[in-house]
């Protein structure tokens, strides 16, 4: 560089400063924007392995899915079989009579049954319902076990409007005793 003159020595480092300005551009104008384009497929290539893969398990699960389908169906069609069908009215006293017998508990009141009518249990639920009004007498505890075995047996019956009152008894066995009046709400059957 100490031979060459003053006028090529700029020249040279004009020719560097050129050169350096055109391999700048190259990289901003061409390299760059082809970078981000292999980035951003990059990124569409992931979210499209990550889709794939959400699928591939979707799949995987569907036959567990369908099985566990199969077995809730199973069980609805078991649990329909014991729902109210028929005479309503006869399959409430059966039902409630049968149940009773371990219990020391009265039910001698039937009121008419009013249904199958909409369900007011659940909005658009697809059975019916029927409701009967029962009442009678126990003791406080027996009707409290009678009460909560009889939910626990019947899933698709409900107790509503339960009303308690005390009997005002002479002798102090029967101070416990109470009468009771509810309203059983049964699902009906859907018709084949």
């Amino acid at each position: 560089m100490k031979n060459l003159s003053r006028e090529k020595r700029n020249q040279l480092v004009l020719v560097g400063i050129v050169t350096a300005i055109v391999m700048a551009g190259l990289w901003f104008g061409l390299v760059s924007i082809q970078h981000n384009k292999v980035a951003a497929i990059n990124r569409d290539r992931d979210a499209a392995e990550q889709k794939l893969a959400q699928v591939r398990k979707a799949i995987q699960e569907s036959e567990t899915l369908q099985a566990q389908v199969v077995v809730a169906a199973a069980q609805l069609g078991k649990l329909e079989q014991g729902m109210a069908a028929g005479d309503l009215y006869s399959w409430a006293i059966n039902t409630l009579r049968q149940f009773k017998v371990p219990y020391k508990v009265e039910i001698p009141q039937f009121s008419k049954i009013d249904g199958p009518k909409d369900t007011t249990l659940l909005a658009d639920f697809p059975y019916k319902q029927a409701t009967l009004t029962i009442g009678g007498t126990a003791f406080f505890y027996d009707f409290g076990q009678f009460l909560a075995d009889f939910e626990n047996a019947f899933p698709y019956i409900r107790v509503q409007n339960l009303q308690l009152e005390p009997i005002s008894a002479m002798s102090t066995t029967e101070a416990e005793k109470l009468t009771f009046r509810m309203d059983i709400i049964a699902l009906v059957k859907p018709e084949a």
